[in-house]
Protein backbone atom coordinates (compact mmCIF):
# COMPACT_ATOMS: atom_id res chain seq x y z
CA UNK A 1 0.00 0.00 0.00
CA UNK A 2 2.82 2.29 0.77
CA UNK A 3 4.77 1.46 -2.54
CA UNK A 4 1.19 2.22 -4.50
CA UNK A 5 1.11 6.06 -2.38
CA UNK A 6 4.02 6.73 -3.48
CA UNK A 7 3.91 5.87 -6.77
CA UNK A 8 1.10 8.48 -6.96
CA UNK A 9 3.08 10.92 -5.27
CA UNK A 10 5.36 10.54 -8.10
CA UNK A 11 3.48 10.63 -10.72
CA UNK A 12 1.83 13.83 -9.59
CA UNK A 13 5.09 15.42 -9.30
CA UNK A 14 6.59 14.12 -12.63
CA UNK A 15 3.02 15.81 -14.16
CA UNK A 16 3.18 19.42 -11.95
CA UNK A 17 6.88 19.94 -13.56
CA UNK A 18 5.09 18.97 -16.75
CA UNK A 19 2.33 21.23 -16.87
CA UNK A 20 5.06 23.83 -15.04
CA UNK A 21 7.53 23.57 -18.15
CA UNK A 22 4.73 23.74 -20.84
CA UNK A 23 3.11 26.37 -18.81
CA UNK A 24 6.48 28.47 -19.36
CA UNK A 25 6.61 27.33 -23.00
CA UNK A 26 3.39 29.00 -23.81
CA UNK A 27 4.05 32.12 -21.72
CA UNK A 28 7.53 32.44 -23.84
CA UNK A 29 5.01 32.25 -26.87
CA UNK A 30 2.56 34.56 -26.33
CA UNK A 31 5.56 37.06 -25.25
CA UNK A 32 7.05 36.72 -28.34
CA UNK A 33 3.48 37.09 -30.34
CA UNK A 34 3.13 40.59 -28.72
CA UNK A 35 2.14 42.96 -31.29
CA UNK A 36 4.60 45.49 -32.26
CA UNK A 37 4.11 48.93 -34.11
CA UNK A 38 5.55 49.31 -37.44
CA UNK A 39 5.20 50.94 -40.99
CA UNK A 40 5.01 48.78 -43.52
CA UNK A 41 5.64 49.23 -47.58
CA UNK A 42 3.09 48.51 -49.90
CA UNK A 43 -0.29 48.69 -52.17
CA UNK A 44 -3.46 48.74 -50.81
CA UNK A 45 -5.83 45.73 -52.20
CA UNK A 46 -9.23 45.36 -51.75
CA UNK A 47 -9.36 41.58 -51.21
CA UNK A 48 -13.16 41.17 -53.24
CA UNK A 49 -10.99 41.67 -56.52
CA UNK A 50 -7.61 40.82 -55.64
CA UNK A 51 -8.63 37.26 -54.38
CA UNK A 52 -11.70 36.66 -57.04
CA UNK A 53 -9.60 37.84 -60.35
CA UNK A 54 -6.25 39.24 -58.83
CA UNK A 55 -6.59 42.72 -59.78
CA UNK A 56 -4.19 45.03 -58.21
CA UNK A 57 -1.93 47.98 -59.36
CA UNK A 58 -2.73 51.37 -60.86
CA UNK A 59 -5.23 49.79 -63.55
CA UNK A 60 -7.83 48.96 -60.73
CA UNK A 61 -7.12 51.49 -58.29
CA UNK A 62 -10.14 53.75 -59.20
CA UNK A 63 -12.08 50.22 -58.90
CA UNK A 64 -10.45 49.30 -55.51
CA UNK A 65 -11.37 52.79 -54.12
CA UNK A 66 -14.76 52.15 -54.83
CA UNK A 67 -14.73 48.62 -53.15
CA UNK A 68 -13.45 49.62 -50.03
CA UNK A 69 -15.23 52.21 -49.78
CA UNK A 70 -17.77 49.70 -50.22
CA UNK A 71 -17.00 47.69 -47.03
CA UNK A 72 -14.67 45.14 -49.17
CA UNK A 73 -11.99 44.25 -46.70
CA UNK A 74 -8.09 45.73 -47.58
CA UNK A 75 -4.65 44.24 -47.38
CA UNK A 76 -1.46 45.51 -47.75
CA UNK A 77 0.66 43.74 -50.37
CA UNK A 78 4.92 44.01 -50.16
CA UNK A 79 7.12 43.81 -52.23
CA UNK A 80 8.03 40.29 -51.27
CA UNK A 81 4.86 39.66 -51.45
CA UNK A 82 3.83 39.08 -47.84
CA UNK A 83 -0.15 39.94 -47.80
CA UNK A 84 -1.29 42.13 -44.10
CA UNK A 85 -4.87 42.40 -43.46
CA UNK A 86 -5.28 45.74 -42.53
CA UNK A 87 -7.70 46.75 -39.64
CA UNK A 88 -9.12 49.43 -38.06
CA UNK A 89 -8.28 50.18 -34.06
CA UNK A 90 -11.03 50.83 -31.72
CA UNK A 91 -9.91 53.95 -30.52
CA UNK A 92 -9.68 55.86 -34.01
CA UNK A 93 -10.63 55.20 -37.24
CA UNK A 94 -9.27 58.09 -39.11
CA UNK A 95 -6.33 56.08 -40.65
CA UNK A 96 -8.07 53.26 -41.65
CA UNK A 97 -10.61 55.46 -43.62
CA UNK A 98 -8.04 57.58 -45.09
CA UNK A 99 -6.73 53.97 -46.95
CA UNK A 100 -9.85 53.37 -48.24
CA UNK A 101 -9.22 56.43 -50.72
CA UNK A 102 -5.25 55.02 -51.30
CA UNK A 103 -6.93 51.78 -52.26
CA UNK A 104 -4.89 50.68 -55.24
CA UNK A 105 -1.83 52.53 -54.29
CA UNK A 106 1.96 52.32 -53.06
CA UNK A 107 1.33 53.87 -49.60
CA UNK A 108 3.54 53.47 -46.18
CA UNK A 109 1.22 52.06 -43.69
CA UNK A 110 2.20 52.29 -39.98
CA UNK A 111 0.12 50.38 -36.79
CA UNK A 112 0.50 47.54 -34.60
CA UNK A 113 1.16 44.11 -36.43
CA UNK A 114 -0.21 41.00 -34.84
CA UNK A 115 -0.36 37.45 -36.07
CA UNK A 116 -2.43 35.17 -35.13
CA UNK A 117 -3.11 31.64 -37.21
CA UNK A 118 -0.40 31.91 -39.84
CA UNK A 119 -2.52 35.25 -40.87
CA UNK A 120 -0.84 38.61 -40.51
CA UNK A 121 -2.79 42.19 -39.63
CA UNK A 122 -1.32 45.35 -39.47
CA UNK A 123 -4.03 47.92 -37.37
CA UNK A 124 -3.90 51.57 -39.16
CA UNK A 125 -3.58 54.42 -36.94
CA UNK A 126 -1.86 56.12 -39.93
CA UNK A 127 -0.99 56.16 -43.71
CA UNK A 128 0.17 58.14 -46.43
CA UNK A 129 1.12 57.95 -49.98
CA UNK A 130 4.54 56.92 -50.99
CA UNK A 131 7.20 59.05 -51.72
CA UNK A 132 7.87 58.96 -55.58
CA UNK A 133 10.52 57.48 -57.14
CA UNK A 134 13.72 59.70 -57.87
CA UNK A 135 13.71 61.23 -61.44
CA UNK A 136 16.96 61.43 -63.28
CA UNK A 137 17.65 64.81 -64.58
Amino acid sequence: MKRFRNAWVLAAIVALVGFAVANAAEEKKAEAAKPAAMTISGEILDMGCYMDHGAMGEKHAQCAAMCAAAGSPMALLTDKGVIYLMTAPHESKDGYNKAKELAGKKVEVTGMVHERGGMKSIEVTSVKAAAAAATKS
